[in-house]
């Protein structure tokens, strides 16, 4: 059995860790660099499994991707540095040089239309490290967006995103195409909620990560990555917990998943940005479908004999509190709004 947290990944796991929370820390963009550069270096080794041959396909793709976003982003650093101690917004010459910061950044994280390295790394990776690339990973370059952005390249970006995350994840029966195309949707809510406000990006984020989480440690445990492996699943109980959690992750009501969007919805209404909301919650609603018919299929039809082995499923209590959290937190969305 493959062993992820044995003492080297550890090692590697605390060294990414730590470079996220320096480059958090820091003060100037260069050192957001280097602490960029450690945590790439210190997720490479992480992604190598001698059990999946797509791996290594995976890690080399991941990696030349990010050394040129991060090219791209220190060269755009050094520029603004070169040029002048700050920029002025109003220069042209600086728009471009926070244009191809920028541009660097959502290649990093993966936004439309600089996805197209996103699904193929996704697909050779297994769950853990899935889980890893779409929430920590995603951290740094998002913060440093908020650091310096054109509001029009990020509502564009935000508005392609959730477009091709709603309409791509249409067409997938793999289990991680579906969350890697529904990542990519939630990047669009992301940067607009990091646009207007850093502390309802943080909700956002808690929560899209909490649910994917859940889910991707299911999907783990029960060693399923197909949907036909969900409707022949014999354990019941685990079925319901992905259906439940699905549902949360789409933002429907009254699923915790609906609490960001819907702060996210409002915060953008305030500032009246009414056709990217118009379009934000119609991709939504197409994304949202998806995952309604993956629910309605499965509890509508019954297969009898599964076609692969299901392992014991030993940790229900620890996905029964945590599917209670995706389900019924909207319960305690006065308290987030009231601080806020």
């Amino acid at each position: 059995m493959y062993n992820y947290f044995n003492s080297t990944k550890m090692l590697f796991l605390s060294l990414m860790i730590i470079s996220t929370t320096f480059s958090l820390s820091s003060l100037s963009m260069v050192n957001m660099w280097m602490g960029m550069e450690v945590n790439l270096i210190s997720f490479i080794p992480i992604m190598i499994n001698s059990n999946n041959k797509f791996s290594s396909e995976s890690m080399m793709s991941y990696f030349l991707i990010q050394s040129l976003s991060s090219a791209n982003f220190l060269f755009s650093v050094l520029l603004i540095i070169s040029l002048s101690k700050w920029f002025n917004l109003t220069s042209m010459k600086s728009m471009i040089i926070i244009f191809l910061m920028n541009i660097s950044l959502m290649m990093k994280v993966g936004a439309a239309p600089f996805h197209f390295w996103f699904p193929k790394t996704m697909k050779g990776l297994n769950w853990m490290n899935c889980l890893i690339l779409s929430t920590w990973q995603k951290i740094l370059p998002m913060i440093t967006i908020s650091y310096c952005y054109l509001s029009n390249l990020i509502m564009l970006i935000a508005i392609i995103s959730t477009i091709i995350g709603s309409f791509m994840g249409l067409m997938q029966t793999s289990l991680q195409m579906i969350l890697t195309y529904s990542s990519i949707a939630h990047i669009g809510w992301m940067l607009m909620s990091l646009m207007l406000k850093l502390s309802i990006w943080m909700i956002y984020f808690i929560t899209y990560s909490l649910i994917t989480s859940i889910l991707m440690i299911l999907f783990k445990i029960l060693n399923i990555y197909q949907l036909n492996q969900i409707y022949s699943n014999k354990s019941n109980i685990s079925s319901y917990f992905i259906m439940f959690n699905l549902l949360s992750l789409s933002g429907l009501p009254p699923f915790l998943g609906f609490l960001p969007k819907w702060m996210v919805i409002n915060l953008m209404i305030n500032n009246n940005l009414m056709l990217v909301t118009f379009v934000l919650i119609m991709m939504s609603l197409i994304n949202m479908y998806f995952y309604i018919r993956i629910t309605y299929t499965y509890f509508m039809l019954n297969f009898y004999e599964p076609k692969f082995i299901t392992p014991q499923f030993n940790h229900q209590l620890l996905i029964l509190m945590l599917t209670a959290c995706s389900m019924f937190g909207l319960i305690l969305s006065p308290l987030i709004l009231l601080n806020n």
